[in-house]
């Protein structure tokens, strides 16, 4: 809890350093991608020898692609609880405590990752890529989110801000006031975005590295939101004055994304698992409402759109016309089935996530 040291600063005028957000969140950063590296090897001893493996699915399930992956069987999985312990910590000792945004933000890092945590202790324990079942993951899902909204939605200091909805290019609010339907949307933002990205957590380094990208792009978002000069007068966004908080979590997210990806780059020596894709889309989505920039996590976050995009239409083409459109959904797998290597497909998705961030960015001045 740094942020505390700011009142000794009389006695000690190097202390008066620990009050800005700049500091802090690079202090976030890179503590928690210290913490990643230092003890990343550890995690993996000890996943190893509880042989908590990640299974792979059978050659029935997926042909091709089971001989592709066929050498990542045993490799450790529950990875996520590295990346979000990393984070954890990081955000404990740097950003301010009494914060709500800060506040919501942990208990989604928590809960989601507890819920990732009991679907890849499933799937280990049974040797199956099945974990919880698809209704009560989403149920857990729903219900954590449906807790932090009303959470953010009650608190006097940021109900009235966090009711509003914001559209890309408008000064304005599109609604001022969405009442209890905030709840339904929140759901939605928080909800789809963790399937996202655990649908994108399929190929080694894949998902970490587009987080790393978005979530640069909302550590910006949030200084700025809680910045009102900036804000206000020169980009006319939305403002609140404890957004800028979040920018000490999100840079503690990136820091611990290096850090995993450190372990997790191809050929991955451990893998996030739900524990860690889970938490960390339900923190994107969190963030996005936060600072009130939902709508541009589509275009900030589309590779995680179009992962999640790509499920969707296999389905449904299936079951109307009986016919796939993809050799195999999500769309990294198809790619690969399509004869791209690995890599390739990691590296342009990763190249595709920096030009959408930049984009995302961009769009930040057109008012």
């Amino acid at each position: 809890m740094i942020y505390y040291l700011q009142n000794f600063s009389e006695d000690f005028k190097v202390l008066n350093v620990f009050k800005y957000i700049t500091f802090r969140a690079a202090s976030a950063g890179i503590l928690s991608f210290l913490l990643c590296v230092v003890f990343g090897e550890r995690v993996i001893r000890e996943l190893t020898a509880l042989k908590l493996g990640q299974p792979i699915r059978s050659a029935e399930e997926v042909h091709k692609l089971s001989e592709l992956h066929n050498s990542k069987g045993g490799t450790p999985t529950m990875g996520g609880v590295l990346l979000l312990g990393s984070v954890l910590i990081a955000t404990i000792l740097c950003a301010r405590p009494t914060n709500p945004f800060v506040q919501a933000m942990v208990v989604i890092l928590v809960s989601m990752g507890g819920l990732g945590f009991v679907d890849d202790y499933l799937k280990v324990r049974h040797k199956s890529s099945a974990g919880i079942s698809a209704r009560v993951k989403l149920f857990g899902q729903v219900g954590i989110a449906v807790a932090v909204g009303l959470y953010l939605l009650l608190r006097p200091e940021t109900g009235e801000y966090i009711r509003k909805l914001y559209v890309p290019f408008l000064k304005e609010p599109l609604i001022q006031d969405m009442g209890w339907l905030s709840i339904g949307f929140f759901v939605l933002v928080i909800v789809g975005c963790s399937n996202a990205v655990n649908l994108t957590d399929g190929l080694d380094g894949l998902a970490i590295g587009c987080t790393i990208t978005v979530g640069v792009s909302y550590a910006i978002f949030s200084y700025i939101a809680g910045n009102q000069k900036i804000a206000e007068t020169y980009l006319f966004l939305p403002y609140h004055p404890q957004a800028g908080e979040l920018a000490v979590f999100m840079v503690a997210l990136v820091g611990a994304g290096l850090g995993f990806l450190w372990f997790n780059c191809h050929p991955a020596a451990l893998f996030m698992g739900d524990t860690g894709s889970l938490a960390i889309g339900g923190m994107l989505g969190t963030v996005a409402i936060c600072c009130k920039q939902e709508f541009l996590l589509v275009l900030v976050g589309g590779v995680f759109v179009i992962e999640a995009t790509s499920v969707i239409l296999q389905v449904a083409s299936f079951k109307i016309r009986k016919k796939r459109i993809f050799a195999m959904a999500p769309i990294h797998h198809h790619f690969e089935l399509k004869g791209w290597h690995e890599n390739k497909v990691i590296t342009r998705f990763w190249i595709l996530s920096i030009i959408l961030a930049l984009a995302g960015l961009a769009t930040l001045k057109l008012r």
